[in-house]
């Protein structure tokens, strides 16, 4: 007789892929007017400010949108129990030496479960063990000394504002938990205004591929040019619509061959493998967009493959397993590239270099200054350009061997823009 066991990684994906059908749904019945994220939707943390990232954050922040919840902070039930003891593991006092009130999660509250990925890094010679944080610090060179062995871990998580007695029991501590849920990287984009990181990446080439703003109705990412073709930012009804669009082809872009190595045959329009590609895409755009406090709705060109997403949730939740791990390390490639790109151009201005929409730099201020910069002022964001054919082994083992092949045949993964002329 066949076992009824299911493991708590195939129960936690069969309530991700609840949600999924769940908003989905209600998607469907907006006319598709409502977007992935409600507007203002923040960025989840954990206890330690740390960022979830990928199918973690997108998962939260549906689980938040759902139950209300305003504060996005998250905890394992231990974590919050941790904080009635000290580093010797003994219990918290205030300053007369009376013990503090206890911490802990209410009674009756339900857990989200996430997923976290361990890594055993061995050196394939002497079999000997190191620490990730320590393989992550290693030349390219000598890392092709280790195998890394990923392991997907289940962990429950409780929201810590709504879930746990925190507020009453350390409202200090509360209060700054609640001040610390602002986070530095949004846009707060207002009339007119530009996202400077996207332009940079735009008008001084910072990304994997040429970004190419083109005026016309269609936006795309071409495989075999390596190049993506964007309407023009004012042929969009806003600048935020502009942005999503950007942000959907880049995820599409992280699938060449020399990067995540997504594009398989038969990838082609209207083929169910297709429709999976759209689906990353849109996804990835959308956690994006909300990281950067913008709000993504659904490209009316993907509201068909939407749809048949949700015949496949329904059948195979473990469908949205490969789904969800390929947005992961895709939004992963992206968000970094932007971060770095953001802090750059942060620390050029604190030295006097101001950058303009459009590309122009102006480092007048700056050469009034006596300063050491860790960049040339004269080109300062030069070195940001990536590789187009960098492959991160632990992105992409199967490439860290194999050499990259060009295809001579044209595939194009592309999709009509929304454009409000």
């Amino acid at each position: 007789m066949a076992s009824d066991y299911k493991s708590a990684e195939d129960r936690a994906l069969e309530k991700f892929a609840d949600m999924m059908v769940e908003k989905i749904q209600e998607m469907k019945e907006s006319n598709w007017q409502k977007p992935w994220f409600t507007d203002g939707a923040k960025w989840p943390r954990n206890l330690s400010g740390r960022e979830y990232n990928g199918s973690n954050a997108l998962v939260l922040l549906l689980h938040c949108q759902k139950n209300g919840y305003q504060v996005p902070i998250f905890a394992t039930f231990n974590r919050v129990m941790g904080l009635n003891f000290d580093a010797n593991k003994q219990p918290l006092r205030d300053k007369d030496g009376k013990k503090l009130p206890i911490v802990t999660v209410n009674k009756g509250e339900k857990s989200m479960p996430i997923f976290l990925t361990s890594h055993t890094c061995v050196d394939k010679e002497t079999k000997e063990k190191i620490p990730y944080d320590d393989y992550k610090k290693l030349s390219a060179e000598e890392k092709k000394r280790y195998v890394v062995y990923p392991k997907t871990n289940v962990y429950n998580v409780f929201n810590v504002a709504a879930q746990t007695n925190l507020a009453e029991a350390r409202p200090e501590m509360y209060a700054k938990l609640i001040e610390g849920n602002k986070s530095a990287r949004e846009a707060n984009l207002g009339e007119g205004q530009t996202f400077l990181p996207l332009d940079a990446m735009i008008n001084h080439d910072l990304w994997v591929c040429p970004i190419k703003p083109t005026y016309g109705d269609e936006a795309y990412y071409s495989i075999s040019k390596n190049l993506i073709v964007i309407p023009l930012a004012s042929q969009f009804k806003d600048y935020q619509s502009f942005c999503n669009n950007v942000f959907h082809e880049q995820i599409h872009s992280t699938g060449a061959a020399s990067r995540l190595n997504r594009f398989k045959d038969g990838t082609s329009f209207g083929s169910a493998s297709y429709g999976a590609e759209e689906l990353r895409a849109e996804l990835g755009a959308a956690l994006t967009s909300s990281r950067y406090g913008m709000t993504k709705h659904i490209k009316t060109d993907s509201v068909a493959y939407i749809k048949s997403w949700l015949d496949h949730l329904q059948e195979d939740p473990k469908f949205l397993k490969t789904v969800l791990n390929d947005v992961k390390k895709a939004t992963g490639m992206l968000t970094d590239q932007i971060d770095r790109v953001q802090d750059r151009l942060q620390a050029m201005k604190d030295a006097g270099i101001e950058y303009k929409a459009g590309g122009e730099i102006d480092a007048t201020k700056a050469a009034d200054r006596e300063q050491t910069l860790p960049f040339d002022p004269r080109a300062p964001l030069s070195d940001l350009r990536p590789s187009a054919d960098a492959v991160d082994p632990i992105l992409n083992p199967q490439l860290a061997e194999a050499p990259f092949k060009s295809s001579t045949k044209e595939e194009v993964i592309a999709a009509k823009s929304t454009l409000h002329r």
